[in-house]
């Protein structure tokens, strides 16, 4: 029994030694596939942050907006962006997207490649710019900010024609 108890000891004593001299010698794993650009890595780091989705769905109680909503709908009284990166910033994210235009097409922006947007909302009498004070806000919190624009505009009378590509290049810029 004694034998036996030695002989296990010594045998691991060698695979320990053995994986430990291997572990010294193997080079790291190479690469089999495609490696993310420096652009991806970073976007990776992000690791956490909010999705805003606010428009005049939130003011009709519809899950999804067909653009022939009347932008009046669209009056937050009590909007605070600063109140949203705050919370951000206190959950551990590190930036906020919003959805600045959802297919119903509504901008949280004054564009003027529409005309279903803030302006025409009773929100700040028309001045009002939700990009502009959530960019803000994240600054001030440290937050990166990100921007959804969908390509679908249900309320633009252009849409679904070649003129509309462009309308849509310019709101990008």
């Amino acid at each position: 029994m004694k034998e036996r108890h030695l002989s296990i000891v010594l045998l691991l004593s060698i695979l320990a030694i053995i994986g430990y001299s291997c572990s010294l010698d193997v080079p790291p794993p190479k690469s089999v596939g495609a490696l993310p650009t420096e652009h991806q890595l970073k976007w990776q780091e992000l690791e956490y942050y909010m999705f805003i989705h606010f428009g005049p769905n939130t003011f009709t109680n519809v899950e999804w907006g067909d653009g022939k909503e009347d932008p009046k709908v669209f009056n937050p009284t009590e909007l605070n962006t600063d109140q949203w990166a705050s919370i951000a910033k206190d959950a551990g994210m590190k930036g906020i997207i919003i959805t600045a235009k959802h297919h119903d097409g509504f901008c949280l922006w004054p564009s003027e490649f529409s005309t279903h947007t803030v302006r025409e909302s009773p929100w700040k009498e028309g001045k009002g710019d939700i990009l502009k004070e959530l960019s803000e806000s994240c600054k001030k919190y440290g937050l990166q900010m990100g921007v959804y624009l969908s390509p679908w505009d249900q309320n633009h009378p252009a849409y679904n024609t070649s003129e509309y590509n462009q309308v849509f290049a310019n709101t990008l810029n």
